[in-house]
């Protein structure tokens, strides 16, 4: 008898705290049921940096640089199925709380009145991200397909939702389950 075919599933984290992603790791022991059933690309388990062929793609974070943009368009190219998990996904959440603060000011703010760096200059090296003047939440750089609100989604509320989406169903969350503490 062949064993079902797994779904491919990988992960990605951009402008935020990586809460969503310690959450998921928050399923515990149901993590090696979902291991029947899953095979992981691209996620922190696997330390994969770039996205191959995915059924499912979580992503986490919102888009504040050139470079979490260009992570996020080859990730949706790769995943039939795109989730945006958590409020900075969403929303911007957290890090959009600088959207209504002109970039300029911000950064002299950091670097320069703050204790600030060496030198007491902004960093300008093109190593370093081109940053945006907003956080952008990431359907308003790619489709999305699911959103799974939360800051971040407990533990159960991930478990349900990638069942439902495993399984095939519409994903369906009680209101309890949703959680923006």
């Amino acid at each position: 008898m062949n064993k079902p075919q797994k779904i491919r599933m990988a992960t990605c984290s951009l402008t935020g705290c990586f809460g969503c992603h310690m959450s998921l790791l928050d399923i515990d022991e149901r993590l090696f049921d979902l291991l029947e059933r899953v095979e992981f690309d691209r996620t922190p388990f696997t330390d994969i940096k770039h996205c191959g062929p995915c059924d499912i793609g979580i992503v986490e974070g919102g888009v504040s640089n050139a470079e979490n943009a260009h992570v996020l368009k080859e990730f949706r190219k790769n995943c039939k199925i795109l989730v945006a998990t958590g409020a900075c996904a969403i929303t911007g959440g957290v890090p959009a709380m600088r959207n209504n603060i002109h970039l300029r000011d911000c950064f002299q703010e950091i670097y320069l009145y703050e204790g600030g760096t060496e030198g007491n200059q902004i960093p300008n090296d093109p190593e370093l991200p081109l940053p945006f003047d907003k956080v952008y939440p990431i359907s308003e750089v790619v489709k999305v397909d699911y959103f799974l609100p939360g800051c971040p989604p407990s533990a159960d509320a991930i478990w349900k939702f990638l069942n439902d989406l495993i399984e095939g169903r519409e994903p369906s969350l009680d209101y309890e389950m949703i959680r923006y503490d």
